[in-house]
């Protein structure tokens, strides 16, 4: 591999734990949030979903023979709702969106996951920044022996 597609293959990671961690402030931020701007029910837990950037493609095959260097790095996939988990009902019987019998569905958001989740990322994020500077290290210092 060489120095520009590790380059690039870090800043995708970085670009993809950003992306992470605005999608996991996004479900804190709704996890009081029990109608959705179409009103139809609570707020459904976000997702993030990434796939290798390189996908195998005829195209992109061809390319990485042409140019001698694979494409390296994450993409994001998509952004998918949670409907494996089931929100929690509360009981308020003077909330405006409860149910006749009392109950408030509130959202699928659960704090402690969306922190380890952030928590995640978070470390994640600092690994490839940890990498992008080492790779700038190591082309300065190459450019120092350059010079010489």
């Amino acid at each position: 591999m060489g120095l520009f597609s590790a380059i690039n293959a870090t800043r995708s990671g970085l670009a993809a734990q950003r992306v992470r961690m605005d999608v996991v402030a996004s479900n804190v931020a709704n996890i009081d949030t029990t109608r959705t701007p179409d009103g139809e029910g609570p707020y459904t837990r976000k997702i993030v979903r990434f796939q290798s950037a390189d996908d195998g493609s005829a195209f992109q095959s061809a390319m990485s023979r042409v140019t001698g260097q694979p494409r390296s790095g994450v993409v994001l996939a998509r952004v998918d709702e949670d409907s494996a988990s089931e929100g929690r009902s509360v009981y308020d019987p003077s909330h405006p969106d409860a149910d006749i019998d009392g109950f408030v569905e509130m959202p699928n958001v659960e704090l402690v996951r969306e922190m380890t989740d952030l928590v995640g990322a978070n470390r994640s994020y600092q690994a490839n920044s940890t990498v992008l500077n080492a790779l700038k290290q190591m082309a300065l210092r190459a450019l120092d022996i350059g010079s010489r």
